[in-house]
């Protein structure tokens, strides 16, 4: 039974006797419990107002392996001080503790703390609300006083270094202009056109300035040697997952990306691992100055048109952090939808865990029509499927399209340095 149950019971029991029997000593007891009572009440609900809570996120966008991190600060704005107040946080960050217990909080007085966690787990997820919570000094009442105002924080996946992957000089078309236009500098100009504000003066193209007496800047167009497509698969039917954690090696920026040395658990599923070789490899050729694209199908259908720099890694990243594997179009239809509306000459990577070889037969297709295509199979028989992709990898090899396969507990680096068969 509660304490104040107990309170309550002896504060109707000494009333009871105090009217009947009218002897003082009960009239003084039903004053101490009601006066306990009344006062408890009043402790615990001036213990949860006027107190000030602000939470400040030190960034909105992190990675796997980096730090989330926030900062609180509780501020007693009452006259009188807070014996002990508990301030809960209800945020679902895996791993995310910023729950605190504060005591011995003066009038106008202010206490702050900091809460941190590695992030480990890919995904948008949600910083609040909280809870504040205090009570009586007998215990009898418990107050509860709830902040609703949230935030979000992007946890992106975890990308490594690429130094050994190449594109086969086979993929690499031959040069000619795209008629696209963009705002980077590329050695195809498109045409000329009126300065504008904000124009860099390298664009300045100054014999038509000089014959014009205005300021004329050149215009430029893609390269089709720098475009390459990064197809993800995120049918569903093609995963496999295990629920022990695995470690997985990570070789590349140790100290930028991972707060403990150069290991990281990564979650052994196919998903994640195909996540993090197709964030790998955005960043592998955008740091080439190539224009990378990305088509995925996992809740939704997820196309991000080719571009450079790293706002595009930006969006690729967002995508990528979100993603979940539960599409349920196979792998060669997405091919044959989205290859259709492709232009010659680029070069596609296929992240995939599937052993369907419908799939090998469609990037056949795609390469009759000058679009040229490679694959980066995750094993799914490491992580516990039935069937393994020796069948696959054959299939790929003697249909001349280059390939490399990731295992379970595979050094990513590693893995993708090698192609298949070597």
């Amino acid at each position: 039974m509660k304490r104040i149950w107990v309170v309550l019971a002896l504060f109707m029991f000494a009333l009871a006797e105090a009217l009947a029997t009218g002897r003082r000593v009960f009239y003084n007891l039903t004053l101490l419990f009601g006066s306990m009572i009344l006062l408890s009440f009043l402790w615990a609900w001036y213990n949860v107002n006027w107190v000030q809570l602000e939470r400040k996120t030190r960034s909105q966008r992190t990675q796997i392996g980096k730090i989330a991190e926030e900062r609180f600060l509780l501020h007693n704005v009452g006259v009188l001080p807070k014996l002990w107040l508990e301030v809960r946080d209800h945020s679902d960050l895996p791993g995310y503790h910023a729950s605190q217990v504060i005591t011995s909080l003066g009038s106008g007085r202010k206490r702050g703390w900091t809460a941190q966690v590695t992030c480990r787990r890919r995904g948008r997820f949600t910083l609040g609300p909280l809870s504040l919570i205090s009570g009586d000094p007998f215990g009898l009442f418990r107050r509860v006083r709830l902040f609703p105002a949230t935030s979000t924080v992007v946890v992106y996946p975890l990308t490594v270094g690429l130094p050994g992957f190449v594109l086969p000089v086979g993929m690499l078309p031959g040069r000619g202009a795209l008629h696209r236009r963009t705002h980077y500098i590329t050695p195809n100009v498109a045409g000329v056109r009126e300065y504008f504000p904000g124009d860099s003066f390298n664009r300045i193209h100054w014999p038509s300035t000089a014959r014009n007496g205005r300021l004329i800047v050149k215009e430029f167009e893609l390269d089709p040697t720098a475009d390459v497509w990064i197809f993800l698969d995120m049918d569903l039917s093609a995963q496999a997952d295990e629920m022990m954690q695995q470690v997985v090696e990570v070789e590349e920026e140790p100290i930028a990306l991972l707060a403990a040395g150069s290991r990281f658990a990564l979650d052994p599923s196919t998903e994640e691992y195909a996540v993090t070789i197709a964030a790998s490899l955005a960043q592998h050729f955008l740091a080439q100055n190539r224009s990378v694209g990305l088509v995925t199908y996992g809740q939704q259908r997820e196309v991000i048109q080719s571009d450079r720099g790293e706002r595009q890694f930006a969006k690729i990243l967002e995508t990528l952090a979100v993603i979940r594997a539960r599409g349920h179009i196979p792998l060669s239809q997405v091919l044959v939808a989205e290859g259709s509306s492709l232009s010659q000459n680029v070069s596609l990577v296929v992240i995939t865990s599937s052993t369907d070889s419908a799939w090998v037969g469609a990037l056949r297709g795609l390469r009759r029509r000058g679009i040229y295509g490679m694959a980066v199979v995750v094993d799914a028989y490491s992580f516990g499927a039935e069937e393994n992709c020796r069948a696959l990898l054959g299939m790929l090899s003697d249909s001349g399209i280059p390939s490399y396969v990731v295992r379970k507990g595979d050094s990513l680096s590693k893995a993708l340095s090698t192609p298949a068969g070597r």
